[in-house]
């Protein structure tokens, strides 16, 4: 079974683990990819920075991590 995403991971390593979750970001209007502080900052801090809920984007991510295996 594949690795579980939580809010606390950093962006690029959710992204490394899981290049899908890259469709996640954008659909919560996230460029996180793009962004300098996805090197250092984790999912929850990012999208409570943008005003999303960082649970829902983790079960979102987690979804397509199951979907997929």
């Amino acid at each position: 079974m594949a690795q579980k995403i939580t809010k606390d991971m950093n962006i690029m390593d959710i992204v490394q683990t899981c290049p899908e979750s890259v469709a996640v970001f954008q659909k919560y209007g996230l460029g996180c990819i793009g962004c300098a502080a996805a090197r250092f900052e984790n999912l929850e801090a990012g999208a409570r920075v943008h005003g999303f809920d960082p649970d829902a984007m983790v079960d979102d991510i987690n979804a397509i991590i199951e979907a997929n295996s």
